[in-house]
């Protein structure tokens, strides 16, 4: 069943102002505008052994992490704030932390490796169901969704016949990275801009139920993996 899509504006994150660095921006536009809780990630080691690969070390002391420089550690996901003060008080301490969202509360999310993650998405508008915001990392798509249980998400993955590795979710408890933050070998990006709906004050987030069979026909062309390298 197609459905068909009524009138939107996108909001764009707002620009940086003098004295604020875009991640600060990025970070208070979540947090204070649409209330998603936010906390810097632990960034990279620059000491430029990494130069030589492309890719940056973690800045945490974990030998070979596997989500490498946008996880809480200092402090750690439990932090995560919608309170702007502390937004800023973080932002200009540590102007360069990637931006972690803390999943679970207001938006959940299911993520899928780079290039199932493409043919998802265009599974997905295909068939004419609408898409929340979606982001790109350099090895995986983040898709937003409405937040979602366990015994929800238990429900669908039970009527599917085989599901996929390499197809993560992220509820309550879990985290993902947000725009304009790098990961350890390149920049995150929005492919699915937020959309905030007039009368709203947050981007409209789809049902995960209205995702998960795409998602899951996509995953199976994906190599399994317990790496989230961002």
């Amino acid at each position: 069943m197609r459905e068909i899509l009524g009138r939107r504006r996108k909001l764009s994150l707002q620009l940086p102002r003098k004295g604020r660095t875009a991640l600060l921006s990025a970070a208070l536009t979540y947090a204070e505008q649409w209330k998603w809780r936010v906390v810097p990630g632990v960034g990279y080691d620059r000491r430029g052994t990494w130069r030589a690969t492309g890719a940056q070390p973690c800045a945490c002391p974990r030998p070979n992490c596997p989500v490498p420089g946008v996880h809480p550690l200092d402090p750690g996901l439990l932090a995560a704030t919608r309170d702007p003060r502390m937004v800023r008080w973080w932002w200009t301490n540590r102007p360069d932390a990637p931006v972690v969202l803390a999943t679970g509360d207001r938006v959940s999310a299911a993520s899928l490796p780079a290039a199932a993650g493409a043919h998802a998405l265009t599974a997905i508008e295909h068939f004419g169901f609408r898409l929340g915001p979606v982001v790109a990392t350099p090895t995986r798509y983040i898709f937003l969704v409405a937040p979602y249980s366990l015994a929800e998400l238990g429900e669908l993955l039970d009527s599917q016949e085989w599901v996929p590795t390499s197809l993560r979710y992220h509820g309550d408890g879990g985290y993902v990275a947000l725009p304009p933050s790098s990961g350890n070998s390149g920049q995150l990006r929005w492919v699915r801009e937020p959309v905030v709906e007039p009368g709203e004050s947050a981007p409209w987030l789809p049902q995960i139920s209205t995702l998960v069979d795409a998602m899951v026909r996509a995953g199976r062309t994906a190599p399994d993996g317990d790496r989230l390298t961002y």
